[in-house]
């Protein structure tokens, strides 16, 4: 184990006993990706060997590299980091069972500091150190900025190309304008939130006619707010009034709840998350308001403890749900608390199944001295992975995953309790994946390799 004074980080198969990881100040962070071609990458990773790399490069077969590029100081990193802790649980995990290529995998984490300047700079630090996949949850913003980047190095390095794995990132136009061949969302999107939302709620008869829906004004917002109007298209509610507010900036959310009670709706919709969410539940609940909440971020540490009581009998959708996925998330839980010394939350939980996906999309790429990342593409594309609440797939035409949806009803006493209160996300309806994923954008104009 490299020492935390190393300005480096170490290319090596994680140990869950073993949390020694330091955060990443890349000596490269001022090269810029457009001047990095492969003999420079070539070189710089020779320079390095001696420092991580000496062990792989002996064997004959190469070792898979696995770069987590996330927020992991600063503003928003204790929840950000999540998604890391969650890489590191399954490469250790995939690790005990053989590992992949004759070798274990190997992974290395990279620190953006909250900025896309800084996930340029350690996109191209991991490129550098010889990353083959990259894999980001936190932001859609930073990973708007990541997959550019690693677009524009795959088209100056046909040789080199690495992936880009998209954990939670949802903003739609990720696989609709910025979409491309070395791009895969594991995660959900705004529309199939919806979607699921809505076909959960309505068979429960928990829906009403009149939706109102209130989000905050960034992309995820906006793109909520699109997918309530077209749902509302199909004559299954009547959206009755619509707000985009400013993010994190609202402190009273009383004139808000006015608003709901004016608009006489039976069930709000909200993607909002962190403040403005808890707020919002909060106020409502003081105002009286005999309304239902529909949401897509009620699970994320800290929501459920701040919004207390407020949220009980309050909606949710989710690819991930313990209870829903029956004795693997029974295992999970366990064997995650007692390695990693928490319980996973949502996001620990997406990284691992993302890297269960790739695990078993790795059983048809042959093992081989050099590694083809367009190969492992190819098999995702392919791929089938049996999850306990049904078949997830990866659409070819955009490589946005299709995940069965678990909608479940936030009540006491549930099986697995929440973010240290005694509330927890019981399932009551699981959507098939193909029931509920989005149309392909026509905005997605991918190149597939030749």
């Amino acid at each position: 184990m490299a020492s935390r004074a190393s300005s480096r980080p170490v290319w090596q198969p994680f140990a869950t006993d073993c949390l020694q990881f330091q955060n990443p100040h890349h000596s490269l962070r001022r090269l810029d990706m457009k001047f990095l071609d492969r003999r420079d990458v070539l070189k710089l990773a020779g320079a390095a060997a001696a420092g991580f790399g000496a062990p792989a490069l002996a064997q004959a077969r190469p070792a898979l590299k696995i770069a987590s590029v996330e927020t992991l100081s600063g503003p928003g990193s204790t929840v950000n980091r999540l998604w890391s802790l969650g890489l590191k649980y399954c490469i250790d995990r995939i690790n005990a069972e053989g590992g992949w290529n004759g070798q274990k995998i190997l992974y290395a984490e990279y620190d953006t500091e909250g900025t896309t300047g800084g996930a340029s700079q350690k996109t191209q630090a991991a490129i550098a150190d010889g990353a083959h996949i990259i894999a980001h949850g936190g932001s859609s913003n930073i990973g708007g900025q990541i997959t550019e980047d690693v677009r524009k190095w795959n088209l100056r390095n046909p040789a080199a190309k690495i992936l880009f794995f998209g954990l939670g990132i949802e903003a739609l136009e990720l696989t609709g304008a910025k979409c491309h061949y070395h791009f895969f969302r594991f995660a959900t999107n705004a529309d199939i939130r919806i979607r699921a939302l809505v076909a959960g709620m309505k068979a429960e008869n928990a829906l009403g006619s009149k939706v109102f829906s209130i989000n905050q004004n960034y992309s995820w917002g906006n793109d909520i707010q699109a997918a309530l109007e077209q749902s509302s298209a199909d004559n299954s509610f009547t959206l009755v009034d619509k707000v985009l507010h400013d993010v994190n900036k609202i402190q009273d959310f009383s004139p808000y709840a006015a608003r709901i009670a004016a608009s006489g709706a039976d069930t709000v919709f909200t993607g909002n998350w962190g403040n403005d969410l808890s707020l919002l539940l909060k106020t409502v609940q003081a105002a009286g308001l005999k309304v239902r909440f529909a949401t897509t971020f009620l699970d994320l540490p800290g929501a459920l403890s701040s919004a207390g009581s407020a949220a009980l009998g309050y909606f949710h959708a989710e690819l991930w749900n313990p209870q829903a996925f029956g004795a693997f998330g029974q295992d999970l839980w366990t064997d995650y608390k007692a390695k990693m010394g928490t319980v996973p939350s949502t996001s620990e939980a997406k990284s691992i199944l993302s890297l269960l996906f790739l695990q078993q999309a790795l059983k048809s790429v042959p093992e081989t001295t050099k590694i083809d990342v367009d190969q492992i593409a190819k098999a995702l594309e392919q791929t089938t992975y049996k999850a306990p609440t049904g078949d997830v797939t990866m659409r070819a035409a955009d490589h946005q995953a299709a995940w069965p949806i678990v909608v479940s009803k936030v009540e006491q006493g549930a099986k697995f309790a929440t973010d240290g209160t005694d509330m927890g996300f019981v399932p009551i309806r699981v959507i098939p994946g193909g029931d509920v994923v989005n149309s392909v954008q026509a905005s997605c104009k991918m190149q597939r390799p030749s």
